[in-house]
């Protein structure tokens, strides 16, 4: 998945040039450039004003439409999803394996029981 490539793809397909996603966002048009050509990868809070100036759900910059590898596609994650995983991501870099097994199987645990 490519990032910059999903935010023109969905920028050109609602007609949307880089100037109308600066006006909306602050963001500079060549800082826009560089996300869309994949030399500069934006955080989540770019992401999110980026997704809100194209009135576009910030989860569908995650979602991968080509599935040519024949796997199944991945259900849509919504907002709150994202914005949960992408804070697992950041933690869980600094963890062991065996603490990441250990949360792995506290989260389980808890999926497990909210069901009941």
């Amino acid at each position: 998945m490519n990032i910059g490539e999903t935010i023109r793809n969905l920028r050109l397909h609602k007609g949307m040039s880089q100037g109308d996603i600066e006006k909306r966002t602050g963001l500079l048009r060549c800082y826009l450039s560089r996300v869309e050509n994949g030399h500069t990868i934006p955080s989540l809070d770019t992401l999110a004003k980026i997704a809100t100036a194209m009135e576009v759900p910030l989860s569908q910059f995650f979602s991968d439409s080509n599935h040519d590898n024949g796997s199944k596609p991945l259900p849509q994650l919504t907002d709150d999803e994202v914005r949960f995983l992408t804070q697992i991501r950041r933690y869980s870099s600094s963890l062991n394996d065996s603490d990441r097994k250990l949360v792995l199987a506290m989260v389980k645990k808890m999926a497990a029981t909210a069901g009941k």
